[in-house]
């Protein structure tokens, strides 16, 4: 979805955060943008890359579907998705989400609950690569968790 208030990216290409946090700044209504950045990280330097597959149409769906629910749950102006897929190396952004509001705890708020529930329900898929081998990683009991608090 990429319309006046929303914009949805899912790409192999390297998030443009500044590019991104000038959109959700252009609101003057909006008094609080909260952002968050994920990055590929490596545990002991064991991860040497990460691969991300999607389902590809049905995965801006799901997206688009956690924005929808967002702007039921706060008063919401301008949100921003965009996840990176295909091969990342450690310490490069593979997720970032922004939301604009007139007031801190809507935004706060959203753009936690937006990545609790994206982490869940996008059909993301990730394989990591390390010196011993590849592996798919498994979706984590804390990510599971996190959704509690909103459901």
């Amino acid at each position: 979805m990429n319309n006046s208030k929303s914009i949805v990216i899912v790409s192999e290409n390297d998030i443009k955060i500044d590019k991104y946090y000038q959109w959700l700044s252009q609101s003057p209504e909006d008094g609080a943008i909260v952002t968050f950045t994920g990055k590929v990280r490596s545990l002991s330097n064991e991860v040497s890359s990460l691969y991300l597959e999607h389902y590809q149409g049905m995965t801006e769906k799901v997206l688009d579907k956690i924005i929808d629910k967002a702007r039921t749950r706060w008063q919401l102006n301008r949100i921003v998705v965009i996840h990176r897929i295909g091969e990342m190396v450690a310490n490069e952004n593979i997720v970032y989400v922004g939301v604009s509001s007139a007031h801190r705890k809507d935004s706060f708020a959203a753009a936690e609950f937006i990545m609790d529930v994206l982490k869940n329900d996008a059909p993301f898929w990730k394989k990591e690569q390390t010196s011993s081998g590849n592996n798919w990683v498994e979706a984590k009991k804390s990510d599971k968790d996190a959704l509690k608090k909103w459901y």
